[in-house]
């Protein structure tokens, strides 16, 4: 019996083929890949040069905090930012702190000038008794309604997370109040911000709760308790509602020597709340992956928060690059999957479908050849729909193994906190805010569909030998000896039950992955359901007609010879 080696060939190199032809394309389930953030970042204003662009334009303080964010991200050339920062602030002093507001720098009079205040945030230069005299003049001068709403609010006695402003300890109220202020009386807060002020402010002078005001005030003073005027102002210049203002100041509280970081992806992306979504969404590995994406400038950034996935890199970039063909179809299907994700993911998994296809037709030719006894068994076609389950169970296997992040559990939640600033106190935790036990983490749920889709492509695989026997061309007691011949694989969904219940409480009890004791169970229980399933509802009732066939005594399948006995000769 002979291999059919042309047609294993064929089969296994274009099997091979497809697969590599899925592993190249860079599209994820749960992850974004690099190459895509690169490509989406290509004609898009780079980091460094917009930090230069501000500070030709004397506004220092952006370009200061956009040059540490170059430095913490790593990106070639900050130092050159750096010190074209340090020369316009060797002409211009005041840019550091101030930028090109001359209204707020006029204001503050020979104060503004000190040579400290370039280097302190604004919240420590404003708390001083001449600066928030000064200040509340010019503020109470204000065109503004929504400024002289918010003034009013300094007579309130029943505030929540502030002391009122006329007690001992007022003085963070006003501050609060006067940073807002002037933010709001220089035109540097969105309108739709502007509004809910207005609402929360009015709101609370005619007696309502004055916590909505008074939260907003919080964000503020935190921001300004970090940031200097020239730096506030251009971080809340296109936030457009209270709750990204409190997610950002909450990131940027909690962002350390990384805030940075923060500051020029909402500078750059020009999309606040894309930004604090993410960072809410992965508060571990955000961080991280926004300083990765600095590197493609505003189109990178706000390619990974419009995905709202984890940045991937793969070394594959690296070694397929160096190839001119294979990296010719790396960076088309990069643009794929820029512009189509769906699609590109789709193609990558038709590419795993097809070359599981393939790699199971080789093994198909890489049978013998039948003999002419088993010729009535063979039925055309079938061999086909084998491979086409073979084909999803190597898809599944595939993506296991290549998928990034698939089990990772979700990074939602986090410590809320209240701020209260230096003069009137620290940093108090009011509780443990978006930390949600759940039975059902994505380990378990992975798990689950994992024994599930085996347990199903078994029942597939069961079904379609049933079919396949009931179509051999053999009489029905013939049938009835090979179906009794099959029994092993019909209750195959049983022993691979036992078998990943028994790897599941393995792993469970050595502690590598933590999942409940459901999903180990999960697997006999699926086992048990398909295979009872299927011996009831489809082996019983074929049996049974078969048993009825062969006591009517139905004539052998046409086609059908029994083999020749062959018998002794005579010998005189």
């Amino acid at each position: 019996m002979k291999v059919r080696w042309p047609g294993f060939l064929i089969c296994a190199i274009l099997g091979l083929v497809m697969l590599g032809c899925g592993l190249l394309i860079p599209a994820y389930l749960r992850a974004v890949d690099a190459s895509v953030i690169q490509r989406a970042g290509r004609s898009s204003p780079a980091l460094l040069e917009q930090g230069r662009a501000l500070a030709d334009t004397k506004k220092l303080g952006v370009a200061k905090m956009l040059m540490q964010a170059g430095q913490v991200a790593g990106i070639p050339g900050w130092d050159r930012l750096g010190e074209t920062v340090t020369n316009q602030a060797q002409q211009y002093p005041a840019a550091l702190a101030w930028g090109d507001d001359a209204r707020v720098e006029n204001l503050f009079g020979e104060n503004a000038k000190a040579p400290e205040v370039g280097l302190e945030p604004f919240t420590d230069f404003i708390i001083h008794q001449d600066n928030r005299d000064a200040a509340l003049a010019h503020l109470r001068q204000s065109p503004s309604s929504v400024v002289l709403e918010l003034l009013r609010t300094r007579a309130l006695n029943n505030t929540v997370l502030f002391p009122p402003a006329s007690s001992a300890s007022g003085q963070a109220f006003d501050v609060a109040l006067l940073e807002c202020g002037l933010l709001l009386d220089g035109g540097h807060i969105t309108p739709s911000l502007s509004d809910a002020i207005y609402l929360s402010a009015s709101a609370a002078n005619r007696g309502s709760n004055s916590e909505p005001l008074e939260q907003v005030l919080m964000d503020i003073l935190s921001l300004g308790d970090r940031l200097t005027w020239d730096q506030l102002v251009a971080f809340v210049a296109q936030i457009q509602d209270p709750a990204t203002l409190r997610q950002l100041a909450g990131q940027v509280r909690n962002a350390g020597d990384q805030m940075p970081v923060v500051f020029a992806a909402v500078q750059l992306s020009g999309k606040p709340a894309a930004v604090a979504g993410y960072l809410t969404k992965f508060n571990q590995t955000g961080l991280a992956d926004l300083g990765a994406s600095l590197h493609d400038g505003a189109g990178g950034v706000n390619e990974l928060t419009q995905r709202g996935k984890r940045l991937f890199k793969s070394n594959l970039e690296k070694q397929v690059t160096t190839l001119g063909p294979l990296a010719e179809f790396y960076y088309l299907a990069a643009g794929c999957s820029l512009h189509s994700p769906w699609l590109a993911l789709a193609l990558k998994w038709f590419c795993y479908l097809l070359g599981g296809f393939f790699l199971a037709g080789s093994l198909h030719y890489a049978q013998p050849v039948v003999s002419s006894l088993e010729q009535p068994l063979q039925v055309r076609g079938f061999h086909l729909v084998r491979e086409f389950l073979f084909s999803l169970g190597f898809l599944l296997v595939v993506l296991l193994l290549s998928e990034p992040f698939l089990a990772r559990e979700s990074q939602k939640g986090g410590i809320s906190f209240r701020l209260l600033p230096p003069m009137t106190g620290g940093i108090v935790p009011v509780g443990i805010a978006g930390i949600k036990q759940t039975v059902m983490n994505p380990v378990i749920l992975l798990t689950l569909l994992v024994f599930f889709v085996l347990q199903a492509l078994i029942y597939m695989a069961c079904l379609l030998k049933l079919a396949e026997i009931r179509r051999q061309r053999v009489p029905p007691r013939m049938k009835l000896k090979l179906l009794e011949n099959e029994d092993h694989l019909f209750d195959a969904g049983l022993y691979l039950g036992f078998v990943g219940t028994i790897i599941s409480l393995i792993i469970f009890s050595m502690g590598l992955v933590k999942f409940s004791l459901m999903a180990a169970y999960s697997s006999t229980s699926f086992g048990i359901i398909f295979v009872v399933v299927f011996k009831i509802f489809h082996l019983r009732p074929a049996r049974r007609k078969l048993l009825l066939e062969a006591e009517a005594g139905v004539a052998p399948a046409e086609g059908y010879a029994p083999a020749a006995v062959p018998t002794p000769a005579l010998h005189s």
